[in-house]
């Protein structure tokens, strides 16, 4: 019974998750279209270099503060409203420094226009801290459904406000002025509709009990978010703001994906599993369900958008931004492997073992950095290529723990990999050979994901993949209860 309310909890709240995932990002996806054919790429570089500042101060506003509340057991008011304190003051904290710091940040580009752009982008950072908390209550109640509404909400709006100041000639400023009006509407919106409200609460033994867990994984996120933006940075300092602007619109369409299936599943997986942290019992059969399902889903998803990558950006982008294609298919097989890393240091996260979390981030990085140094070397699509080897490299990194901590071991968890994996490479080859076809870019792309549908159901079907088997009963299940 407690296990069919686990799994009845996840689904739901995947669903809410995924629903408000795939709005927000199709909304996103449409406004960037409509955007990038207004704005030129040395508009996207721009705000791509000020991201970079402006993502390492989110991590440390929202990572370990709203992820300590969640692995709380029993987190009361008290705690919310102390953690809620110390996220505000840092948020303001980091927001003057990054204000002192913005014409240092134009020297270091050789570009006056940043500095503008940081300090109005910064203003983002004590939004971000209300909401963290507010996204952290709705996490331990899984009601996903609220985040739903406010994000599909803040993602329309802001695209409008956006469009129309692109069409008014605001220039770079109409990505700035959407990014700040959707923090804005999404935390408006969830003031509205849940009950919390920070009160003036504060312990400084429940934020020592807090931060001591919350610290390391804060630590860990923000070695992990540093070093993945320090390609950003690099990019940007040694090549043209096109050529990042190329490579992190290359890096868009898999986010897309990304971020709807996998980050949903993490999102809602953690709280789910931290409940039952003490259970590694449990704690096994949900990762190794939650490992299956996501590489089954995730895997065909992001070889076959690799395999339509030129007629999808000639369609959508038109051929100005073709350039940006062979960056997006090494960066589709790359976040491919992401699925498995992110489902593994849920694991580490929900145990409690944040400590092992920060370890992780220790032995990989410095292996980062040398596959960054050759990149560079080499031009900004090795830079590309080695993030893809270090995805892999991680993705083996992070199974290792987890052999001790709930022995589900690296040989296991490639035994549930590898058949979805082998089945994605058998598609992409065949969709990837039908661009050859001498026909336009919109039928070359109809045929294609018609055939990569048919191929992966079909050999889902003859290879009896027990994810397809699990999927479908339970969908045939959910139908039922809706007669």
């Amino acid at each position: 019974m407690s296990k069919n309310k686990d799994r009845d909890s996840f689904f739901s709240g995947f669903f809410w998750k995924f629903n408000e995932q795939i709005t927000a990002q199709l909304v996103s996806f449409i406004v960037s279209i409509v955007l990038a054919r207004i704005l030129s790429p040395s508009d996207y570089g721009i705000v791509s270099l000020v991201n970079v500042f402006i993502i390492l101060a989110n991590v440390f506003v929202t990572s370990g503060f709203g992820t300590a509340l969640i692995q709380k057991k029993d987190a009361t008011e008290l705690d919310f409203s102390t953690i809620f304190y110390c996220s505000f003051v840092f948020s303001l904290f980091l927001y003057v420094v990054l204000f002192i710091c913005a014409p240092y940040i134009g020297d270091f580009y050789h570009n006056d226009k940043v500095v503008s752009v940081v300090r109005a982008y910064g203003l983002a950072l004590p939004i971000a801290a209300f909401n963290s908390i507010q996204q952290a209550y709705i996490a331990r109640k899984i009601a996903f459904r609220k985040i739903f509404i406010s994000t599909s909400a803040a993602s329309i709006l802001s695209g409008v406000i956006g469009i129309i100041c692109a069409f008014l000639g605001f220039g770079v400023w109409a990505l700035v002025i959407q990014s700040l009006s959707n923090s804005i509407i999404s935390t408006i919106v969830l003031f509205i509709q849940i009950p919390w409200r920070p009160k003036l609460l504060f312990s400084f033994k429940e934020a020592k009990i807090l931060l001591d867990y919350g610290w390391k994984v804060l630590a860990a996120d923000f070695i992990g978010t540093f070093f993945g933006q320090l390609r950003n940075l690099v990019i940007g300092r040694y090549y043209s703001t096109a050529s990042l602007a190329y490579y992190n619109r290359g890096d868009q369409f898999p986010n897309l994906i990304s971020t709807n299936v996998d980050s949903s599943i993490s999102t809602v997986l953690f709280p789910v599993m931290s409940k039952h942290g003490d259970d590694l019992v449990r704690l096994k059969a949900m990762v190794r369900r939650s490992l299956r399902t996501s590489t089954y889903l995730i895997m065909p998803l992001m070889f076959g958008l690799a395999a339509v990558a030129k007629p999808l950006i000639q369609l959508l982008l038109t051929d100005k931004w073709l350039p940006a294609v062979p960056f997006m298919q090494i960066l589709c097989v790359s976040n491919a492997f992401a699925t498995v890393t992110n489902t593994n240091l849920q694991v580490l996260k929900a145990s409690g073992r944040s400590d092992v979390l920060l370890k992780l981030e220790l032995v990989k990085k410095p292996v980062y950095l040398v596959l960054l140094i050759i990149g560079i070397k080499y031009g900004v699509m090795m830079v590309a290529v080695t993030m893809l080897i270090y995805s892999v490299y991680a993705a083996i990194v992070n199974m290792s723990p987890n052999k001790k901590v709930i022995n589900y071991g690296i040989k296991e968890q490639l035994s549930d990999i590898v058949p979805s994996l082998l089945l994605s490479i058998l598609m992409f080859i065949a969709v990837k050979s039908l661009e050859y076809l001498n026909i336009s870019s919109v039928l070359t792309l109809l045929v294609q994901i018609i055939v990569g549908i048919l191929i992966y159901i079909l050999g889902s079907v003859i290879f009896r993949m027990e994810s397809f088997a699990y999927l479908s009963g339970y969908l045939r299940g959910m139908l039922k209860k809706g007669e």
